[in-house]
């Protein structure tokens, strides 16, 4: 089983921080929530160009939104 991953996602938010909705991914992951939170202060700053009132981060298991290319199988008819 492969090591679970966090991203830290980029959220653009109404003036009363509600309304939220995920412009950007942070490049990086993390090992853990911890890591993860620490690293969002320099994170915010990186991203002060979005032109929303209020901009926020969560970090998210990175889990689901990992993939890998998958190679076509020889084997099935198509």
């Amino acid at each position: 089983m492969a090591p679970l991953l966090y991203v830290m996602a980029i959220l653009g938010c109404g003036d009363d921080g509600s309304a939220c909705s995920r412009e950007r991914v942070e490049p990086a992951t993390y090992s853990s929530v911890a890591e993860c939170n620490a690293a969002m202060p320099a994170a915010l700053a990186r991203h002060t160009d979005l032109s929303f009132p209020v901009i926020t981060a969560a970090c998210q298991s990175g889990g689901g939104m990992v993939a890998q290319e998958r190679k076509p199988d020889a084997r099935r008819d198509g």
